[in-house]
């Protein structure tokens, strides 16, 4: 049986997603250190495109990617950081706590869709 490519896809963003807490939880520890540069990942689009997934379109029904406009359009990105301080620390803390809300709102997203995706499995494979 081949695996199911959105579970792989859910575990592979669980993992961003704790390597991300883990950096953010990094950045708060040393919001006092002098000369700390806060760290990030990048993002799990960056991580995607690098697996080299394509839509493919195997009916000619089907939307085609560069038919739609849809192909080549990026999300709009803020700055890496807001504020410097004359330690040469630039952790600030509102930032991480936004990071950390940001990443446990993709949390809960991520396991409901898993959630819901195995209910939908489970009903199927029941007939009903």
């Amino acid at each position: 049986m081949r695996s199911i490519r959105l579970l792989d896809i859910a575990s592979q963003h669980s993992q961003w997603l704790s390597t991300r807490q883990a950096l953010i939880a990094g950045n708060v520890a040393n919001a006092n250190t002098p000369g700390y540069k806060a760290l990030d990942v990048a993002p799990f689009t960056k991580v995607m495109e690098t697996m080299g997934l394509q839509m493919a379109a195997d009916q000619p029904g089907h939307l085609r990617p560069d038919s739609n406009g849809l192909h080549g359009l990026s999300g709009v990105g803020r700055a890496a950081t807001w504020d410097v301080y004359y330690s040469g620390n630039d952790v600030s803390l509102e930032q991480e706590l936004l990071k950390s809300g940001e990443v446990n709102r993709a949390y809960s997203l991520n396991t409901s869709i898993v959630k819901t995706f195995h209910n939908m499995l489970i009903s199927s494979a029941k007939g009903g």
